[in-house]
């Protein structure tokens, strides 16, 4: 039995998607969540800045006594995941590897796409761990910058003409790849997964923060990490930046659950 919290991370409001799951799978646990909202968004960020800030989130948790990390983050996990590792020296997952997996397994025509940040892009991350858990898969990717602010704001109904122009925009070079398989690459896209669907009819959407969730639970337990408890976990989410503009955007992640959840300044 351990009671220490869990530490999760992301740029903003995205990693609650894997959030949201963990409070399914484990709702016995404490999270801690800290989202870097005065640092968001991280996709146009070079490697260096990267590691810099994934450090700075490390740091934090572990000293507020985290027992294991999951980094809710696409963009960290596709570039500098090690590091996290070796800073903390706890348990860790990333969303990359078991969204890839998830991916390799649910295409039936082996062509897989991935849409996500334009950092995730540049690092190749995606295809190659898709391709090593399927090595006859083809991987088509595209980085975009568009779909981060909408998540964060909000705003994410394909009726909404601004949504519907950087949805169409970002999913526009994959449409004809003929992929029956799209990797959600950040973690914020989840929350645009209506509108991507409607871009991208009769494609199968992978969701990386679940899919995230669900194999750092399997960390947790195999490594008797686990509270014990099965109910009563308590969310805590320390923000860097506007803590009423996350908690806005937050509401939209989790709408049941708004009521019970801590939200303090970093």
């Amino acid at each position: 039995m351990d009671l220490r919290p869990i530490g999760v991370f992301d740029s903003g409001v995205g990693g609650l998607t894997a959030v949201r799951e963990l409070r399914k799978l484990l709702p016995g646990e404490d999270i801690l969540y800290f989202a870097d909202t005065a640092n968001v968004p991280y996709g146009g960020r070079d490697v260096g800045q990267l590691r810099a800030l994934a450090a700075a989130a490390t740091e934090k948790l572990c000293g507020l006594g985290a027992k294991a990390l999951l980094v809710a983050c696409g963009t960290i996990s596709s570039n500098c995941i090690g590091e996290v590792g070796k800073a903390s020296g706890l348990p860790y997952c990333g969303v990359v590897l078991p969204a890839s997996r998830a991916a390799a397994g649910t295409t039936k025509n082996g062509r897989v796409g991935v849409l996500s940040t334009e950092a995730t892009a540049r690092s190749g991350a995606f295809e190659r761990a898709i391709k090593a858990a399927g090595e006859d898969i083809e991987v088509f990717s595209y980085g975009t910058g568009l779909l981060v602010p909408l998540a964060e704001a909000g705003r994410t109904d394909y009726s909404d003409m601004d949504v519907r122009e950087a949805v169409n925009t970002a999913v526009e070079p994959l449409r004809d790849k003929g992929i029956d398989t799209l990797v959600l690459g950040c973690t914020h896209f989840p929350l645009l997964a209506g509108a991507i669907s409607r871009a991208m009819e009769g494609v199968t959407l992978i969701d990386t923060g679940e899919m995230g969730a669900v194999e750092f639970a399997s960390i947790l337990k195999e490594n008797g990490l686990l509270s014990g408890r099965r109910a009563g976990g308590v969310l805590t989410c320390l923000v860097s930046g506007d803590k009423r503009s996350f908690a806005q955007s937050a509401a939209i992640f989790l709408p049941e659950d708004m009521g019970s959840v801590r939200i303090e300044n970093a």
